[in-house]
Order: structure tokens, then C-alpha cells, then sequence
């Protein structure tokens, strides 16, 4: 009998073993649409939770797909192990149309290259990029109101080119 009992204990404690193996790294706990109208500039910005422990090298690949269409939008990201969330944003976007979903996939890779897990999500603007200026609406780090937009007759031209695929 007291091998059994040996013998169960040691087979769940290999079994819990395997199931940490398994156990996702990071999970998705938010992402958004950022359109910073005081640049003229909207990005996505994904965040992740850690659920577990990282190798030291560890690096985040996101794609993003790009609403004005072609290639996806490639950053990258290095993990620090004293991280508790691990924040990944998009170059500039632009044609973002309103309650069309967009895909992001994650893949997160030691320091030889060999993926450690990937992930997919999408995100949903509640608005269209139209709303978005044209021109940045400051220049400068005093943010100083920008001649382009801000006439010096007075007149304002929020224009915004819209050069974006019918889709």
C-alpha cells in the first residue's frame, strides 16, 4: 500500500508538472484604438498580463493589420522580466473605419528565435479615423498651435485628405 500511495503521489506530481509546461506566459487584457488628435496620429495599443515566468531575451512580435491595407505592421517588443504587463503599440495608422474588427497576432520568442506563444486578437474602433485632423494641431514641445491648421487670417482647415480603400 505504501508503494501505491508513493507511486500516485509521484505520477500527480509529474502530471502537475506537464500541466505548468503548458500554461500560457501572457494573456491579452486590453486593447484599443489611441487616436491622439493633438498629432494627428491613431495606433493600436495592446496590453498583456503575465501569467508566468519569461526567459531573460524574451521578445514580444506583433503584428497589426494595416487598415489602409498591404503588409502588416510589424514591432517588436524585449520582455523584461520585471514586468508584470507588457505594452505593445503600432507605428501611425491610418484609414480605421468604425466597427470593423482588425486582426493583431503576438508571438513571443526567446532569445534563439523559437516561439514560446502565440496569440491572436482583434480590435474595434467605436469611431472612424475621419474624425481625426489632417495636420497635427500643435507643433514643438510647447505645443504651439500649428500654422498649417491655424491661419493667420484667422480661419481654421481641419481637412483631412481621405485617401483610404473603399473597404
Amino acid at each position: 500500500m505504501k508503494g501505491v500511495s508513493i507511486l500516485l503521489i509521484s505520477a500527480a506530481a509529474a502530471l502537475s508538472g506537464c500541466q505548468r509546461q503548458n500554461e500560457e506566459a501572457v494573456e491579452v487584457s486590453g486593447h484599443v484604438f489611441v487616436f491622439n488628435y493633438r498629432v494627428a496620429i491613431a495606433t493600436y495599443l495592446v496590453t498583456l498580463n503575465k501569467k508566468g515566468t519569461l526567459p531573460e531575451g524574451a521578445v514580444a512580435i506583433a503584428e497589426f493589420e494595416n487598415p489602409a491595407g498591404g503588409d502588416p505592421l510589424v514591432t517588436e517588443e524585449k520582455i523584461f522580466p520585471a514586468w508584470d504587463r507588457i505594452t505593445l503599440q503600432s507605428p501611425a495608422i491610418h484609414c480605421v473605419k468604425k466597427d470593423r474588427p482588425y486582426t493583431v497576432s503576438i508571438r513571443l520568442v526567446d532569445a534563439k528565435g523559437s516561439t514560446l506563444q502565440s496569440l491572436k486578437t482583434t480590435v474595434t474602433s467605436d469611431v472612424d479615423q475621419s474624425i481625426m485632423p489632417g495636420k497635427p494641431l500643435v507643433v514643438g514641445p510647447l505645443y504651439t498651435k500649428n500654422p498649417d491648421v491655424f491661419k493667420a487670417d484667422g480661419s481654421v482647415d481641419y481637412h483631412s485628405a481621405d485617401n483610404c480603400p473603399a473597404t
